[in-house]
C-alpha cells in the first residue's frame, strides 16, 4: 500500500531536490500501526504533506521515501509516534507536535507524557499533558509554591492549574480553591452587566467553572460552591486576606498591574499555592505596565518560584490555532523591526541635523 499526501507530480518534483533516501521504521504491532496510520491512512497523510514524503506500509512497516534530511525527521517523528500510540490515540495536532520536537532534536522527551496522569475527571477520564511544556508546567507546579504559567491561548496552562488544584483537593492537601481574575475587559465594564457581583464576574470565569464542573461532576461542584469550598472573586476583593490552606489560581494575569500583582502575591499563608497565568500578547491596561511581565523578570529564579513559558508549540486546541498564533507573532517581529529601523534612522537624522548646525556655527 502506498500513500502520500498532495499531487503525485508534485511530490515527484520534491523527491528529485536533493539526495534521496529510504528508512523503513518498524511498529512491531498492529495496534500501534493502526494507531499511527489513522483512519483512512489520515496520520500517514499528514505526516508526508508536512515532510514532503513518499510512504509505503509493507506489513507492519513504513518505509518513508525522499530527501535525506525529510526523512530523518520523518523517522524521528514516527519512532515519538510510536511511543505516544502505546496508550493514546494519534491525531493531526500529535503528529505536528512531534515533527516540532524532531526539528528541534527533541523527539525522545515524548516518551515523558505517556506516564503519570494529572486528574481524573468526574467521568472517569484521565487527564494527561499532550507537551513537553506542559509536563515541565505541571512539575513546576508540584514543586514551587508559587508558578507563573506565561503562554498564548490553547497551551491549557490554566485547564492544567485547575486540575492540579482539584488534585490537592480531592488528596486533602489544601481546604479550598479560590479562583480570581483582574476586573479588566475589552468592551463593557462589569458594571454595565445586570445581576449582583456573583453574576457580573461569572461570564468572565466561566473556562474555570467549566473545568472544575468537569473535574468534580456538576452535583459536586454545586456542593462545594455553596459551603465556600470553592470560592470566586475579583482580584479587588483579595486585598486585606491572608489566604492560608488553599490552592489559589490568579487568571488572565496579564492585565494586572505591579501594585495589583504585589498585592495579590502577598496574599499567601500558611499551606498555600498560588498559580498565576496569563498571555502577555493580550494585555489590555492601556499602555501601563502588566504586573505579570514585571513579576515574572524579577521573580525569576527566586527559590520557591517556578516561571514557565508555554509556546505555539504547547497548543492542544486545533493545530490551525499553531499557525495562527506563529502568524501573529511573525508579524509582531516584523513590527518591532520595522520600528526599530525607524527609530535608528530618525536619530541618524537628528545627529546629521546637529553636525551641520556645528559646521555652521
Amino acid at each position: 500500500m502506498k500513500t502520500g499526501g498532495g499531487e503525485p507530480r508534485k511530490r515527484e518534483d520534491a523527491l528529485t531536490k536533493g539526495v534521496r533516501k529510504t528508512e523503513t521504521v518498524d511498529t512491531k504491532s498492529v495496534d500501534r500501526l493502526s494507531r499511527v496510520l489513522g483512519a483512512f491512512d489520515e496520520n500517514l497523510n499528514a505526516l508526508t504533506r508536512a515532510l514532503g514524503l513518499v510512504a509505503y506500509v509493507e506489513g507492519m512497516k513504513i518505509r518513508l521515501e525522499g530527501e535525506a534530511e525529510s526523512v530523518a525527521l520523518g523517522v524521528k517523528t514516527l519512532n515519538a509516534l510510536l511511543k505516544l500510540a502505546a496508550g493514546e490515540e494519534i491525531d493531526a495536532g500529535r503528529i505536528a507536535y512531534c515533527i516540532e520536537l524532531a526539528k528541534e532534536d527533541k523527539a525522545d522527551e515524548i516518551a515523558s507524557l505517556s506516564s503519570g496522569t494529572v486528574a481524573v475527571t468526574a467521568k472517569g477520564k484521565q487527564i494527561k499533558c499532550k507537551t513537553v511544556g506542559q509536563k515541565a508546567y505541571v512539575d513546576s507546579i508540584k514543586k514551587n509554591t508559587v508558578v507563573f504559567g506565561v503562554g498564548p491561548a490553547g497551551t491549557g496552562k490554566t485547564y492544567l492549574a485547575v486540575c492540579m488544584a482539584v488534585s490537592a483537593f480531592k488528596s486533602k492537601q489544601i481546604e479550598r480553591i479560590i479562583l480570581t481574575r483582574p476586573a479588566v475587559e475589552a468592551g463593557e465594564k462589569l458594571g454595565f452587566l445586570p445581576g449582583d457581583l456573583q453574576t457580573k464576574v461569572d461570564p468572565y470565569l466561566r473556562p474555570l467553572y467549566d473545568a472544575l464542573q468537569e473535574l468534580l461532576g456538576l452535583e459536586t461542584y454545586g456542593k462545594l460552591m455553596e459551603r465556600g469550598a470553592i470560592e470566586v472573586a475579583p482580584l479587588a476583593y483579595m486585598r486585606g486576606r491572608t489566604l492560608s490552606n488553599a490552592f489559589i489560581i490568579l487568571d488572565e494575569a496579564q492585565n494586572t498591574t505591579r501594585e495589583q500583582m504585589k498585592m495579590f502575591l502577598t496574599r499567601m499563608g500558611e499551606g498555600s499555592k498560588m498559580v498565576v497565568t496569563g498571555d502577555v500578547t493580550q494585555i489590555d491596561l492601556d499602555g501601563k505596565e502588566s504586573g505579570l511581565v514585571h513579576a515574572t523578570q524579577i521573580l525569576d529564579g527566586v527559590e520557591g518560584i517556578g516561571v514557565c513559558k508555554l509556546t505555539a508549540k504547547d497548543v492542544v486546541r486545533h493545530p490551525l490555532v499553531m499557525r495562527i498564533i506563529r502568524a501573529y507573532e511573525k508579524d509582531g517581529e516584523t513590527r518591532e523591526s520595522e520600528r526599530k529601523k525607524k527609530e535608528n534612522r530618525r536619530k541618524e537624522g537628528s545627529a546629521n541635523d546637529r553636525g551641520k548646525d556645528a559646521e555652521g556655527d
